[in-house]
């Protein structure tokens, strides 16, 4: 019987990737654990695996190909002593192939030292069943978070996306259709609740500059990504922010003496912390001392986190990507900095895994080594907080009655206000401040 090979979930929320390379060709013969394929996500590329033995005998989705939604065929495998011409022509459903034979796992590029995902977890956010077997619906995350809001029956709403996937679109309808037919409202959503001003189409806005006067560079995985969550954070989460100044005259104080007394191997120095090792750290243990505020926020329910996962923005060509230090409530300065270090330089190689970029508790955006004092950073879901931290610059300040120059860095927590209020926020930012100033606190 033919091996259907499907497009993977790489990701809990992955939906579509670019299929960057196809490293086998029609007519090889694979074994599973082979590397088959290159797969690119919004953040990272990630090689393929074949789960099953056979030979190549179709490549239906060539490379280069952007945007194959997840569990999509991709390419037939003949089994061994089957023909496989007639191998080739089976393009029946790959609903039913994904089924019945596991995705293509995805493995680290040869550069990463992560194992690879199982397969079953690279199918987490895949349907399990068809429609016709009564059992799990096709359905996005997105859409059954708008289905449960709304009251509406997923197995009552007809599916318009890929293999009849339930998407966004097919819940708006099924609210708009039940409003018709009870002359009422249907329970309001945060996508129905009210009408949303359209944009200008892309027609619309090219016709304001003159032909010839700019260039069309097409938008990439992780631009097209980045652009969607942050209008979704925007329209969904009630931003609430709130700013802090802090010295940070005796944190640069111990930074130096810190760095200054690091073992050396090689002639140079196992650590080196920075400013921003110090703000993860203090943040981290804010969390811990302010528990409330390390929370998430669901429909149903506070996800309330037993440890601070601080995500950390690293700006990389044609976007930013979060590394998350786990548990960093736990860890030393400097193994905080050696990870992040580390997590940086593959992130800027788009070599990341999506366990170590998806998910955390909170996050830390810093611009102050660009010079800038003071921004608000938007709320990146499911964390209920972010923390914009601005340059260290010396400011005027009045201490014990008198005017003195001190080393000022102000910080913006910007929070989820149905998680964290601004009380509750306050506290924490007070915690991070008092972490700041008194930092010899971060290393007992």
């Amino acid at each position: 019987m033919p091996i259907h090979i499907t497009m993977p979930a790489l990701s809990p929320t992955m939906e579509e990737g670019n299929l960057s390379k196809w490293l086998v060709k029609e007519g090889d013969s694979v074994a599973p654990g082979d590397v088959i394929a290159e797969i690119e996500t919004d953040k990272a590329t990630m090689e393929v695996e074949a789960v099953d033995e056979g030979v190549v005998a179709k490549i239906l989705v060539p490379e280069g190909t952007e945007g194959v939604k997840v569990n999509a065929l991709i390419a037939i495998l003949a089994a061994e002593g089957e023909d496989v011409s007639a191998a080739a022509a089976d393009t029946g459903s790959a609903e039913t192939a994904s089924a019945e034979t596991p995705a293509p796992a995805a493995s680290p590029t040869p550069s990463e030292a992560s194992p690879a995902p199982a397969p079953a977890a690279a199918q987490s956010d895949a349907p399990d069943k068809s429609r016709s077997e009564g059992s799990r619906i096709f359905s996005s995350p997105l859409a059954r978070r708008l289905a449960a809001e709304a009251g509406i029956d997923l197995a009552s709403v007809s599916g318009s996306g890929p293999h009849g996937r339930v998407v966004k679109r097919d819940i708006e309808t099924a609210v708009a259709n039940a409003e018709t037919a009870t002359g009422k409202a249907a329970p309001a959503t945060a996508a129905a609740a009210a009408p949303v001003a359209s944009a200008p189409s892309d027609e619309q806005t090219l016709k304001l500059f003159e032909e010839g006067s700019y260039d069309l560079i097409p938008h990439d995985g992780m631009r097209k990504t980045i652009a969607k969550r942050l209008v979704e954070s925007k329209q969904t989460v009630p931003h609430f922010y709130l700013t802090v100044d802090c010295d940070l005259d005796d944190l640069l104080a111990l930074r130096a003496q810190i760095n200054g007394s690091a073992p050396m191997v090689d002639g140079k120095p196992i650590f080196k912390l920075s400013v921003n090792d110090f703000v993860i750290k203090a943040m981290a243990l804010a969390l811990r001392d302010v528990p409330d505020a390390n929370a998430s926020w669901t429909s149903s329910n506070m996800v309330r986190h037993h440890h601070s996962d601080v995500g950390v923005a690293v700006s990389i060509p044609g976007g930013l990507i979060t590394p998350i230090v786990r548990k960093a409530e736990l860890k030393t300065l400097s193994v905080i900095s050696n990870e992040m270090k580390d997590m940086a330089a593959r992130a800027r190689a788009r070599k990341l895994q999506p366990q170590e970029y998806q998910g955390g508790t909170t996050a830390v955006s810093n611009l102050g080594m660009f010079g800038i004092r003071n921004f608000s950073a938007v709320i990146n879901p499911p964390h209920a907080t972010i923390l914009a931290v601005g340059a260290g610059e010396q400011r005027p300040v009045v201490k014990d009655g008198a005017l003195a120059i001190a080393t000022i860095m102000s910080v913006t927590l910007s929070t989820d206000h149905r998680a964290v209020d601004g009380a509750l926020g306050a506290q924490l930012l007070g915690a991070f401040k008092s972490y700041i100033e008194k930092p010899i606190g971060m290393l007992v």
